[in-house]
Protein backbone atom coordinates (compact mmCIF):
# COMPACT_ATOMS: atom_id res chain seq x y z
CA UNK A 1 0.00 0.00 0.00
CA UNK A 2 1.50 3.54 -0.93
CA UNK A 3 0.76 6.04 1.39
CA UNK A 4 1.09 10.02 0.19
CA UNK A 5 0.06 12.85 2.06
CA UNK A 6 -0.17 16.54 0.54
CA UNK A 7 0.75 19.79 2.75
CA UNK A 8 -2.91 19.89 4.25
CA UNK A 9 -3.39 16.65 4.88
CA UNK A 10 -0.13 16.21 6.94
CA UNK A 11 -1.42 19.29 8.63
CA UNK A 12 -5.07 17.19 9.36
CA UNK A 13 -3.06 14.62 10.82
CA UNK A 14 -0.36 16.84 13.20
CA UNK A 15 -3.52 18.38 14.38
CA UNK A 16 -5.43 15.20 15.22
CA UNK A 17 -2.55 13.71 16.94
CA UNK A 18 -2.13 17.25 18.63
CA UNK A 19 -5.49 16.96 20.39
CA UNK A 20 -5.31 13.17 21.21
CA UNK A 21 -3.45 11.23 24.09
CA UNK A 22 -1.29 9.34 21.46
CA UNK A 23 2.17 9.68 22.81
CA UNK A 24 4.30 7.98 20.09
CA UNK A 25 3.36 7.74 15.96
CA UNK A 26 5.09 6.79 12.87
CA UNK A 27 4.19 6.40 9.60
CA UNK A 28 6.18 5.76 6.74
CA UNK A 29 5.60 5.84 3.31
CA UNK A 30 7.73 5.14 -0.08
CA UNK A 31 9.55 8.43 0.14
CA UNK A 32 8.71 9.89 3.64
CA UNK A 33 8.90 9.21 6.88
CA UNK A 34 7.23 10.66 10.21
CA UNK A 35 7.61 10.67 13.74
CA UNK A 36 5.90 12.51 16.60
CA UNK A 37 6.56 11.91 20.02
CA UNK A 38 5.67 13.72 23.15
CA UNK A 39 4.85 13.40 26.49
CA UNK A 40 2.04 14.99 28.18
CA UNK A 41 2.48 18.54 29.88
CA UNK A 42 1.86 19.35 33.52
CA UNK A 43 -1.96 21.15 33.81
CA UNK A 44 -0.77 24.27 33.89
CA UNK A 45 1.61 24.36 30.89
CA UNK A 46 1.23 24.11 27.24
CA UNK A 47 4.07 22.68 25.06
CA UNK A 48 5.45 22.25 21.92
CA UNK A 49 5.01 19.20 19.85
CA UNK A 50 8.21 18.78 17.89
CA UNK A 51 8.16 15.92 15.26
CA UNK A 52 10.81 14.02 14.77
CA UNK A 53 11.79 14.01 11.14
CA UNK A 54 9.21 14.76 8.10
CA UNK A 55 11.06 14.43 4.69
CA UNK A 56 9.61 13.59 1.47
CA UNK A 57 12.31 12.81 -0.26
CA UNK A 58 15.73 10.82 1.29
CA UNK A 59 18.14 13.62 -0.65
CA UNK A 60 16.12 16.46 1.34
CA UNK A 61 16.77 17.66 4.89
CA UNK A 62 14.18 16.60 7.48
CA UNK A 63 11.98 19.45 8.14
CA UNK A 64 10.88 19.90 11.80
CA UNK A 65 7.78 21.67 12.22
CA UNK A 66 6.19 22.65 15.45
CA UNK A 67 2.46 22.61 16.94
CA UNK A 68 1.64 24.69 19.89
CA UNK A 69 -0.67 22.31 21.93
CA UNK A 70 -2.65 23.50 25.23
CA UNK A 71 -3.40 21.02 27.53
CA UNK A 72 -6.80 20.14 28.70
CA UNK A 73 -8.00 21.35 31.90
CA UNK A 74 -9.15 18.49 33.81
CA UNK A 75 -12.91 19.50 35.29
CA UNK A 76 -11.52 16.96 38.36
CA UNK A 77 -8.51 15.77 40.23
CA UNK A 78 -7.79 11.87 39.33
CA UNK A 79 -9.38 9.64 42.08
CA UNK A 80 -6.82 8.56 44.32
CA UNK A 81 -5.72 5.11 44.14
CA UNK A 82 -5.99 2.57 46.56
CA UNK A 83 -2.57 1.62 47.79
CA UNK A 84 -1.08 4.53 47.15
CA UNK A 85 2.09 5.74 49.26
CA UNK A 86 2.74 8.90 50.17
CA UNK A 87 6.60 8.79 50.08
CA UNK A 88 6.54 7.36 46.78
CA UNK A 89 5.46 8.63 43.16
CA UNK A 90 4.00 6.62 40.82
CA UNK A 91 4.71 5.57 37.16
CA UNK A 92 1.42 5.80 35.16
CA UNK A 93 0.73 4.39 31.64
CA UNK A 94 1.05 7.32 29.23
CA UNK A 95 -1.30 5.10 26.68
CA UNK A 96 -3.62 2.26 26.38
CA UNK A 97 -1.65 -1.00 25.61
CA UNK A 98 -0.12 -4.04 26.82
CA UNK A 99 2.65 -4.03 29.43
CA UNK A 100 5.80 -5.95 29.27
CA UNK A 101 8.65 -5.66 31.97
CA UNK A 102 11.30 -7.11 29.44
CA UNK A 103 12.60 -6.94 26.02
CA UNK A 104 11.45 -10.22 24.73
CA UNK A 105 10.31 -13.47 25.97
CA UNK A 106 13.18 -15.21 27.78
CA UNK A 107 14.81 -11.67 28.51
CA UNK A 108 15.59 -9.82 31.83
CA UNK A 109 13.43 -7.45 32.72
CA UNK A 110 14.35 -3.72 32.74
CA UNK A 111 13.51 -3.39 36.51
CA UNK A 112 12.74 -5.32 39.45
CA UNK A 113 11.40 -4.22 43.29
CA UNK A 114 14.74 -2.37 44.74
CA UNK A 115 15.93 -1.50 41.28
CA UNK A 116 17.64 1.98 41.02
CA UNK A 117 16.15 4.13 38.31
CA UNK A 118 17.71 7.11 36.91
CA UNK A 119 15.88 9.74 34.29
CA UNK A 120 15.95 8.01 31.05
CA UNK A 121 16.51 4.98 31.92
CA UNK A 122 13.80 2.57 29.76
CA UNK A 123 11.44 0.70 33.00
CA UNK A 124 8.83 -1.28 30.58
CA UNK A 125 7.35 -1.88 27.48
CA UNK A 126 3.96 -0.60 26.32
CA UNK A 127 2.70 -2.48 22.89
CA UNK A 128 0.05 -0.22 21.00
CA UNK A 129 -0.93 -1.19 18.02
CA UNK A 130 1.97 -3.78 17.42
CA UNK A 131 3.94 -0.90 18.27
CA UNK A 132 6.87 -1.25 21.18
CA UNK A 133 6.83 2.11 23.16
CA UNK A 134 9.66 2.09 26.13
CA UNK A 135 8.64 3.87 28.76
CA UNK A 136 11.36 5.82 29.87
CA UNK A 137 11.71 7.27 33.82
CA UNK A 138 11.11 10.78 34.23
CA UNK A 139 12.82 10.47 37.92
CA UNK A 140 15.43 9.04 39.66
CA UNK A 141 14.90 6.67 42.77
CA UNK A 142 14.30 2.94 43.89
CA UNK A 143 11.16 0.76 42.92
CA UNK A 144 8.99 0.05 45.59
CA UNK A 145 6.53 -2.02 43.32
CA UNK A 146 5.77 -3.37 40.27
CA UNK A 147 1.75 -3.16 39.97
CA UNK A 148 0.78 -4.67 36.75
CA UNK A 149 1.66 -8.50 35.44
CA UNK A 150 3.50 -9.08 32.52
CA UNK A 151 1.37 -8.94 29.41
CA UNK A 152 -1.28 -7.44 30.91
CA UNK A 153 -3.35 -4.82 28.84
CA UNK A 154 -3.25 -1.26 31.10
CA UNK A 155 -5.15 2.06 30.45
CA UNK A 156 -4.34 5.18 29.81
CA UNK A 157 -2.68 6.85 33.22
CA UNK A 158 -3.12 3.64 35.22
CA UNK A 159 -0.05 2.94 37.80
CA UNK A 160 2.73 0.63 36.48
CA UNK A 161 4.70 1.20 38.98
CA UNK A 162 5.53 3.05 42.80
CA UNK A 163 9.15 4.91 42.54
CA UNK A 164 10.98 5.97 45.73
CA UNK A 165 12.69 9.45 44.76
CA UNK A 166 16.25 10.33 45.62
Amino acid sequence: MTIQLDHDELHRLLAALAESDIQEFRLEGEDFRLEVRRNLPSPNSSSVLPVTSISSNESEAPVSPQIKVDPPIPSSPPPAVPGSRADSIEITAPMVGTFYRAPAPGEPSFVEVGTRIAVGQTVCILEAMKLMNELESEISGEILEIVVDNGTPVEFGQVLMRVKPS
